[in-house]
Parts: structure tokens; C-alpha cells; sequence
């Protein structure tokens, strides 16, 4: 919401300024004059045309849509807080490591410096490289999503015209283009013709409800005397703008502008780089900023006790230095971009394109899905039944009427109209059908307020005749006859009373049911184009039935998604009877539907706890869906959404993950996050699982490091206040820090128990807090235990031999930090119920291998370590052996007091 209301703000400052847009300069023109200056005509361009334009004007591409440069990626990929702490630091180690000592003579070190630059770029260039490899990736996997606009177009100009389906991309200034109910407009276009056509401009304007256009300038370019001029642009009534989506009805259109020249690529210029942040990305941030201010507050503690008991504020201060780079995690910008990737291409082998990257951790932290019915839950693939009289008889006028209606119609055709189609055209069906010289002369487009569609005809008895069908409920409501054998009969009340109950017993049976109807229209009341009040008066002649059967996975997909902690709810426009059959066969537990006329009763603090206590929601509007997701999400619960339908789009976009399939309208797949593209609804497990893994690695190092860091400056606390030297310099501790960090970057690749995975996720910093609090101090017991070892046992008691201490304590350090790591990684016992996986596996042994083999390297004596003694081993297996004991056994009482790990 943050970044639409930053969006909204931006927009009507430019809204509020003179534009300069091609598309409004023509609004006021004549349709000859439009035509001429794009140099096009009514029957469109040809394919030599098209490639010209495509030359000289671009593709259809608006700018913010691409992804950003190689070179900009790899400076995005160090703008992170750590990172910034990381540079900073290395501003001081240059400071006082080289320029003071230079000043006085002393010897200079860029050792320091060294590692933490190395550190800097390690993390940049492996969140770039991941970045980088993400951007990729999501740019092949969106390529597998076709949308298009129909177009009208020649192969040469004295060839008829043809309609084609191209790629939006390759829509181009001059083109005329056709528009139903659920296109997107593909670029800035103005109308030719147009019939009842109501456009959605929520993405321009924020407003929901849809705005009526029209081709409201002549062939002369004279002005309807009641439409005036206005100063919004949006506000011309002859022009659709890119990005807006067709709500109902249909038109004829020329495209004025593409591109950047769109009114839509305009504002993409003022307000790219104004996206909001995710969830995800307020979690990690939040998660940044509590371990920076543990580092501001414990610094600066370390830098006094060291300098007011060593009296050595230089050293003092490289240490204090190295801790706070110790306490960074540095390399939490690629762990997460890591993750992230590794997520999305995982899905990709599934079949399934995520659009954005952070939707990933929102699939695992869902704990609603609210989907629809019709074409998510059932198939996509509608069969029409029965074609009945109103006594439930099959009749053949009906079918005949129904096919008329659906035949005729130009706007979109949607799952029923096709199956009326299709069974008309099989060979035992098509004798009954008579095109009988009818004409089409007018159509009033369904839209989701009316729920029916008309076409009105002309018959070979030049009569004009309205052919409508629709929900049972609304035909009624328009109808005063019904036909029975011949005779026009009055509806009254108990023929009323006996149609809605044959259809509800078609519900009953899982059937979805429109009625049918039609009437003459009068001759002295004809005319060229007819209105939604022309709907009256109606003989209702039967009902259509369709058989719309669940999907084969969504029983199975439900059933899983329950068992991983994901209520499903059912928001459709459809009756309550049919849906709660369809919940029935799929197994949601349906209860008593709320109906969208309930619903609309109902204020906002009302209708809350309703939504928590219903699981159907029948008979909704497109507004009543996204309010029901909105109203879920200030409950406090995380919503995705799965939808198909032009209907869907503005609940796909509210939700915190929108969830379309590749055969859903254009607008549905251009709101979703995720698009499915198979039919199976298992897949959608399989994200929530790997949402939930994803997320599990990024914050099981968060816990990992935190704590180890935060126990880490317990130690030194403690040994800089009693012994009589540092208990490690600050090289020799960048270099443990760094090895550490390496052992990391398997994590991505590690497995999460499956406990975690059957639970929604959330961000929950107080936790990790706790995690580090708790957690943290344990390390610090054995790390006191090594000092004793090595002041007591081996005598590194004396600055003589503060580098045997050191090497003692960069061992077990480096070493506990590591193989910590299998014990915080999992609520189990490691290596006995849970084994990490063997990239995790395999970098442990290397980095433990490199921590031992350092004091005995050429390099030791450059760092100031010394090769260990051989009796200092078994020393240090006990000592990690009785780590590991203590801190399964203070995982098991903190699992047992907080109810949780991660």
C-alpha cells in the first residue's frame, strides 16, 4: 500500500501539469484527421509497414519494464547496510593502521584493510553475480508468458484484411486494433468504435470503479454538444490508455502512441524506482538494523575496556575495529539474493514463473488462500449438459437461441460460450442449428453487475429480436412470460417459485445454470443500437446446464495445503449451491456461504470476524473480493490469491501474492506474482514448501551469525578485561571472521527439517533477538574454558607468549563457530535426525581443515600464530564435544520455553 500511495502522490503531481501526450492532442481530432496524420487506414497496416515503424518508433516497451544495466546491478549489489559499516571500517583501518603510523615513522600495516575489502567485494560480487543470474532468469521464465493484442493487418496493401494475434511488444503507432472484456490495452489508442465500453484505470488513477468510453468525436471531428472538453486527460472519453483493462464491452481502435510515448511510459519515466518494499524487505532490513545497533552499543564497549586495561588506545582501537566487523554479516545481501534465486529456477523446473523474487518468501509465509472457483478449483474445459424447456425437457429452440446469443457475440467469450459453440458444431448437433438468414445489429456485453449478455438480430422477417441469457436470478428479474409448448404464459409467482426450483436442483447436482430468453422488438421502437433498459419484458424459454468438474489435483492440492497450515477459502462470483457442491468434491469443509448482498451490508469491523469463521464466499463483485483480501490482511493474516478471470485482477493485486495460470485474461497474469503453467494445482505445495525452505536458510544464518558473533564478544569482553594482552589481534580475528563467512555460502543449499516446513512463516526479529541473547553466551563458556586451557595448562600466560594463546583461540573459535553451525541448524539432534546437506557438509570439513592447517602455514609468523603443541587436540575435541552437548541441551529447554527454534 506504501508504494501505491508514493505512486498515487507522484502521479497527481504530473496529472496537474501540462502534458504534451500524443494521444490527448488527438482526442479532439476528427477520425480523418487522426488517421491521416498516423498515415494508416480502417483496414490496417501491412507487414512492411509494421517493420518501418518497429524500426523508427521501437518496440512497445515501457521503460521501467526492463531490468536494470549489468553495470547498475553490481553498484545496487553493495548498496546494503553492512556494507556501508564494512566500508566505513575499512575508512578507519586505513586511517590507523597506515596514515598515523606513516606520520610517525612507524611500520605500517594494510593487512586489516586488506581483509575487509576482500570481505566488501566477496559480498558484493556474489550478491551481483546472484542478482544478476536472478534478473536472467526472470526475464526467460516471464518470455514463456505470451500477451497479446488483436490487430488488423495486411501482408500488402492489396490483400484483404486479416486478424492476427501478435506480441504486445510489436503493436506499433497506426495499427488498428480490436478490444473485448479482459484485454489489457496494449498502448495509447483512440477509438474508432466502441459498444458499452467500460475501462478499469485503477493503475493510472487508483479509482476501482470502471469509467465509461466512447468514440465521442465525429468523422468531422465535430464534439457531441454534451460531452465537454476537460483539462485531465484522462478524462477523454475517445481515448484508452496503456496499461488500463477492458471491463466489458468492445471497440475498434487505432494506436496513437507506444512505448515511452504512452501517457502510462511517461509517468514510468517520473516514477521509476518508486516501488515500495515488500514484506520481505521491511524483515530483512528490520533484521539489519537490530544487529547494527548491537554493534553501536557493544563496540564501543570493547574499545574502553581494552584501552583503559591495556593502555594501548592504537591497538585498542584495531580491535575494536575487527570486532565490529566480526559482528556484520556481510555476506547476509548474497545469502539472500542466494535463496532467493535458488527458489525462483526450483519453481521454474515446476513450471511456474515468479514474477518478483520476494514472492517467494510471501508463498511460504501464506497462511490464507483465497481462491476462485471457475477455472482454478474446476476445470477449465465447461461442457454444456442440458438445453431444457422450463420444465426441465430438453428442447431444441433453446439450444438454437443459445447458440445464437453466443455466435453472435464479439466481446469475449468466455468458458460457457465456447462450450455452446462446441456442442453445436458436433455433427449430431448441427442439423438443428439455423443460422436463418439473421443479422446482427447491436450487443449489450456481460458485464459483472447485470450478469447476462444480449445480441439483438435481425431475422428474415425483418423483425429485430433480443436474444439474452444470464444468472438465473438476474433473467428473472427482466422476464414477464415464459414459453411452454407453444404458449406465452405469465410468470407469476408460482412459476417463479417452481424455475428457481428446477435450477437449484441442477446446483444440487453440481451443475452451473444460465437462463435463456428472448423478445421481438416492436417495429416502431427498432433502432440502430440498444440499451440495457431494452432488457425488459423478457420470455424466458429454458435453461443451458454445464458440467464445470473439479481439476483432478485441487481434492489432493486442498488436502496438502491444510496439512502445511493454509485455511483455503473459496471467494466466486457463482451461486452458493454449485460452490458449495464443487467444495463438497474437493473436500473444503463449506458450511454456510456468505453471500456478496450480505457482504455489502456489512461495515469493515462487522464483516472481520465473519471472514475468519466462513470458509465459501458466493455471488461476490470483483470489489467484494479484493475488500474480503484486504480485510484478511488487517486480520493479520498473510493472503495469497488464485485467480484467472478479468474479474480476479484486483484481488491478485492486493493480495500479499497473486497466483494466476498461463490461460488466464491478460489482466490477471499482469496483477499476479506467480504464474502456473500446468494445470496441476500441486504445484502450488510445492511453492508454499519452497517459499518456507527459502526462508529458513536466510534466517537460519541470521540466528547462526548473530548469536555466534554476539557470543563472540562476550569472550573477548571477558578475556580484555583480565588478561594482560589482546586475546586475539585484530588480523588474526578478520581471518577467522572471513572463514567463517565462506563456511556460509553453502547454507542456500542446505535442507530445513520438515517440522519448519509445515508452518507458515514470518519474519519475527524479537525472536532472533532472543535467539542471540540466548544462544549467543554459550560459545562464551567454552571460549572462557580454552583461555584457562591455554593460561593454565600450556602457560600462555605472559606477552612472550601471547601468540601460543592466540593460536589456541583462533582454533576453537574458528572451529566452534563452524560446527556450530550443525547444531543451530536443526530443532533435532545433528547427524543423527537431521544431516545437512553435503555442499554444508563438505565446506565444514574444508573451512575446519584451513583452521587447523593456518598456525602451522608459512603464513602463521605474518599473523602472529605459532603451531600448536599435539596434546592441545584432545584438549579441543573435548572441548567441542561438551559445546555440542550443552548446546543441544539449551536448544531443547529454549524450544521447550518459547514454543519455537527459527
Amino acid at each position: 500500500m506504501a508504494g501505491e500511495v508514493l505512486f498515487m502522490k507522484k502521479l497527481k503531481k504530473i496529472i496537474s501539469q501540462p502534458v504534451d501526450i500524443k494521444a490527448v492532442l488527438e482526442s479532439r481530432n476528427s477520425l480523418d484527421g487522426t488517421l491521416s496524420n498516423l498515415q494508416t487506414s480502417l483496414s490496417g497496416l501491412t507487414e512492411h509497414d509494421v517493420k518501418e515503424r518497429l524500426a523508427n518508433f521501437g518496440r512497445n516497451d515501457v521503460v521501467y519494464d526492463k531490468a536494470p544495466s549489468a553495470f547498475l546491478q553490481l553498484l545496487l549489489a553493495f548498496k546494503n547496510p553492512f556494507i556501508f559499516v564494512l566500508l566505513a571500517l575499512a575508512g578507519v583501518s586505513f586511517f590507523t593502521d597506515y596514515l598515523i603510523p606513516l606520520r610517525h615513522g612507524e611500520e605500517t600495516s594494510l593487512s586489516g584493510l586488506f581483509i575487509i575489502v576482500v570481505m566488501v567485494l566477496l559480498s558484493g560480487l556474489l550478491s551481483f553475480w546472484q542478482e544478476y543470474r536472478s534478473n536472467k532468469a526472470a526475464q526467460a521464465l516471464k518470455s514463456m508468458i505470451s500477451t497479446t493484442a488483436t490487430v488488423l493487418r495486411r501482408s500488402h496493401r492489396d490483400i484483404s484484411t486479416e486478424q492476427l494475434e501478435v506480441p504486445i511488444k510489436e503493436v506499433v503507432p497506426g495499427d488498428i486494433i480490436l478490444l473485448s472484456a479482459g484485454d489489457m490495452v496494449p498502448a495509447d489508442v483512440r477509438l474508432i468504435e466502441s459498444r458499452d465500453l467500460f475501462i478499469s484505470q485503477a493503475v493510472l488513477t487508483g479509482e476501482s470503479i470502471p469509467v465509461e468510453k466512447s468514440d465521442t468525436v465525429n468523422m468531422n471531428g465535430t464534439v457531441a454538444a454534451d460531452k465537454p472538453v476537460s483539462a485531465n486527460p484522462l478524462d477523454a472519453e475517445n481515448i484508452c490508455f496503456m496499461g488500463t483493462n477492458i471491463v466489458s464491452g468492445n471497440a475498434k481502435a487505432v494506436v496513437v502512441a507506444t512505448g515511452s510515448d504512452t501517457y502510462f511510459g511517461s509517468l514510468a519515466k517520473s516514477i521509476v524506482g518508486t516501488r515500495s518494499q515488500t514484506a520481505f524487505d521491511r524483515g530483512v532490513n528490520s533484521v539489519s538494523h537490530l544487529l547494527i545497533r548491537f554493534m553501536l552499543i557493544l563496540v564501543p564497549v570493547v574499545l574502553l575496556i581494552n584501552g583503559f586495561t591495556k593502555g594501548d588506545w592504537g591497538d585498542a582501537a584495531l580491535f575494536a575495529l575487527a570486532v565490529a566487523v566480526g559482528l556484520t554479516p556481510e555476506m547476509l545481501p548474497m545469502i539472500v539474493s542466494a535463496n532467493l534465486a535458488k527458489g525462483a529456477m526450483a519453481m521454474a523446473r515446476r513450471k511456474v514463473v515468479v514474477k518478483r523474487l520476494s514472492a517467494i518468501q510471501n508463498f511460504g509465509s501464506m497462511d490464507v488462500l483465497c481462491t476462485d472457483k471457475t477455472g482454478t478449483l474446476t476445470q477449465d474445459k465447461i461442457i454444456l449438459e442440458h438445453y431444457t424447456d422450463i420444465n426441465g425437457n430438453n428442447d431444441n429452440e433453446v439450444l438454437q437461441l443459445a447458440w445464437l446469443n453466443s455466435s453472435y457475440q464479439s466481446g469475449m467469450k468466455n468458458l460457457m460460450d465456447k462450450a455452446i459453440v462446441r456442442f453445436a458444431q458436433e455433427p449430431e448437433n448441427s442439423a438443428v442449428i439455423n443460422n436463418g438468414g439473421y443479422r446482427k445489429i447491436d450487443e449489450l456485453p456481460f458485464d459483472f453487475v447485470r450478469r447476462r449478455l444480449s445480441v439483438v438480430l435481425r431475422d428474415d422477417k425483418q423483425r429485430h429480436v433480443l436474444i439474452c441469457k444470464g444468472a438465473v436470478e438476474e433473467m428473472l428479474s427482466i422476464s414477464s412470460c415464459v414459453y411452454e409448448q407453444g404458449k406465452h404464459l405469465t410468470l407469476n409467482a408460482a412459476r417463479r417459485e417452481q424455475l428457481l426450483a428446477l435450477a437449484e436442483s441442477y446446483n444440487k447436482e453440481g451443475f452451473r445454470v444460465l437462463a435463456i430468453g428472448k423478445k421481438y422488438i416492436p417495429e416502431g421502437e427498432q433502432k440502430a443500437q440498444y440499451a440495457v433498459a431494452d432488457e425488459t419484458e423478457l420470455t424466458l424459454y429454458g435453461f443451458l446446464t454445464f458440467l464445470d468438474p473439479p481439476k483432478d489435483s485441487a481434492a489432493q492440492a486442498i488436502a496438502a495445503l491444510s496439512e502445511n497450515g493454509v485455511a483455503v477459502k473459496v471467494l466466486t462470483g457463482d451461486n452458493a449451491i454449485v460452490t458449495r457442491k464443487i467444495c463438497h468434491e474437493v473436500g473444503i469443509e463449506a458450511g454456510q456461504p456468505l453471500l456478496g448482498n450480505e457482504i455489502e451490508a456489512l461495515s469493515d469491523e462487522a464483516l472481520k470476524p465473519l471472514l475468519e469463521r466462513h470458509t465459501v464466499f458466493a455471488k461476490l463483485t470483483p470489489l467484494q473480493k479484493s475488500r474480503i483480501i484486504r480485510l484478511l490482511q488487517e486480520n493479520g493474516h498473510t493472503v495469497g490469491f488464485l485467480g484467472d478471470g478479468i474479474n480476479d485482477a484486483p484481488a491478485l493485486r492486493d493480495a500479499d501474492v497473486g497466483i494466476s495460470v498461463d490461460t488466464a485474461t491478460d489482466i490477471a497474469k499482469e496483477s499476479a506474482d506467480i504464474i502456473l503453467l500446468e494445470k496441476s494445482l500441486m504445484v502450488l505445495e510445492e511453492g508454499v514448501i519452497k517459499g518456507r525452505e527459502t526462508f529458513g536458510n536466510i534466517i537460519k544464518y541470521l540466528n547462526m551469525t548473530a548469536s555466534s558473533n554476539f557470543g563472540n564478544v562476550f569472550s573477548v569482553l571477558f578475556a580484555s578485561a583480565f588478561l594482560p594482552f589482546l586475546p586475539m589481534l585484530a588480523i588474526q580475528l578478520l581471518i577467522q571472521n572471513l572463514l567463517y563467512d565462506f563456511s556460509q555460502l553453502s547454507l542456500p543449499w542446505d535442507k530445513m527439517d520438515e517440522e519448519f516446513l509445515r508452518k507458515p512463516r514470518k519474519w519475527d526479529v524479537s525472536n532472533i533477538s532472543r535467539f542471540m541473547l540466548f544462544i549467543g553466551p554459550i560459545s562464551s563458556i567454552f571460549d572462557i574454558s580454552t583461555f584457562a586451557l591455554m593460561w593454565f595448562v600450556f602457560h600462555a600466560n605472559a606477552p612472550e607468549v601471547q601468540n601460543l594463546f592466540h593460536s589456541g583461540w583462533f582454533v576453537e573459535g574458528l572451529l566452534s563457530q563452524t560446527l556450530v553451525v550443525h547444531m543451530l541448524r536443526t530443532r533435532k539432534i545433528p547427524f543423527v535426525q537431521s544431516t545437512a546437506a553435503l555442499p554444508v557438509l563438505l565446506m565444514t570439513v574444508l573451512i575446519m581443515a584451513i583452521g587447523i592447517y593456518i598456525p602451522f602455514s608459512p603464513i602463521s609468523g605474518w599473523i602472529g600464530l605459532t603451531p600448536l603443541p599435539w596434546q592441545y587436540f584432545p584438549w579441543l575435541v573435548l572441548t567441542l564435544g561438551c559445546y555440542c552437548v550443552v548446546t543441544q541441551t539449551v536448544k531443547r529447554w529454549y524450544i521447550r520455553r518459547f514454543g519455537q527454534w527459527f
